[in-house]
């Protein structure tokens, strides 16, 4: 099955990708990196609109739905573009979308909002803050984009429920510790919280945390999958530049069954990635096995990806002059961003009827 855009989901796309190029290009990105200061790109991406993108207008957004989201995560990853502070806040908006104003200062104001969960493990699972006389406290490791976040959305668990809050990041009682990540493109923070002044979210904690997981994914996977086409490009056209024994490297047939491998497995994770998108945009009940398999599935192919590109490079992709290595970080973060392919294949076991019932 191939799955097919519209003609405005495809020109969005295109359009997305040729702003990213004219702002992110890699020696842009390079400096940024270089000075581990990442906000001119954030400041753009919000003056031009592009974080309202899959919002709806009330909001504060451009319209559109988690497709476009998901084509816009592909655009990110295929140009290596900062994405935290981006991703952290369009996985938090569906929590401050009662409150007035909250969302809107988020979307059309840049002011970034982050999820304050382990950016190790699926959003939905247990946390290790609690809730107190109007303030929470608790330590958050790994937060991403906390270090951008005006606000922090702080899940507290009691009693196998969940409660939300929204905590502004420059309360006295939240400090932050930075977390290096491999891929600087992308930030992340400890977060701690001793009696940080919080307000309760009338949302359904379990629920948003729940439908932030499968978004997760599927915003993961479109990310890994635009990486994993950047360095298809990056491989082959490198192939045909490279030469030993006085012939391009692209015409030994180990290097074209590389490429080939790479091209299959980037082909077969737009549609996964595309119909995960959709489905759990739909609220589905298959909507959870569609966003694990795109996941483990997606991420995963692109780290093998990832290798393969390195391989047909050799040395010269583990250097910092060369753009290889700003896509070969982002595909090996992102198997682990929110859970690992072990994590998301144990929710895909546990749902699918691997034994069929006899009678």
């Amino acid at each position: 099955m191939h799955w097919g855009l519209s003609q405005e989901q495809e020109l969005f796309r295109d359009a997305f990708g040729e702003w990213l190029a004219a702002v992110a290009a890699p020696e842009t990105l390079r400096k940024w990196l270089a000075a581990g200061d990442v906000r001119p790109f954030e400041e753009r991406l919000v003056a031009d609109g592009w974080l309202g993108v899959g919002f709806p207008e009330e909001l504060g957004g451009q319209g559109g739905g988690l497709l476009e989201i998901a084509l816009a995560a592909e655009q990110l990853g295929y140009h290596g573009a900062p994405g935290g502070s981006w991703l952290a806040s369009v996985l938090a908006v569906p929590a401050l979308v009662g409150p007035p104003g909250l969302a809107e200062s988020v979307l059309a104001q840049g002011e970034f909002a982050a999820l304050a969960v382990s950016a190790g493990q699926p959003p939905d699972g247990p946390g290790p803050v609690r809730y107190e006389g109007g303030a929470v406290h608790g330590t958050v490791p790994s937060v991403l984009g906390a270090g951008q976040a005006r606000y922090l959305i702080v899940p507290a668990w009691s009693g196998g429920g969940c409660d939300l809050f929204a905590v502004e990041a420059a309360d006295a009682g939240v400090s932050l510790r930075n977390r290096p990540l491999l891929d600087r493109s992308r930030s992340a923070a400890d977060v701690h919280l001793v009696g940080a002044r919080a307000r309760v979210l009338d949302v359904d904690g379990r629920q948003v945390l729940k439908d932030a997981a499968q978004r997760a994914a599927v915003l993961v996977a479109a990310d890994s999958l635009g990486a994993a086409e950047r360095m298809l490009h990056l491989a082959v056209d490198y192939s045909k530049q490279r030469k030993q024994f006085g012939v391009p490297i692209g015409s030994f047939q180990a290097v074209k069954h590389a490429a080939a491998t790479m091209l299959v497995a980037v082909e077969s994770a737009r549609t996964i990635a595309y119909f995960a998108a959709a489905s759990v945009d739909q609220g589905g009940a298959e909507a959870p096995l569609h966003a694990a398999t795109a996941k483990a599935q997606v991420t995963a192919a692109a780290q093998h990806a990832a290798d393969s590109a390195l391989t047909i490079h050799g040395a010269i992709g583990y250097t910092w002059e060369h753009d290889l290595h700003l896509f070969y970080k982002r595909a090996k973060l992102n198997e682990h961003l929110f859970g690992g392919a072990d994590v998301w294949n144990e929710r895909l076991a546990q749902q699918l009827p691997l034994i069929p019932d006899r009678e």
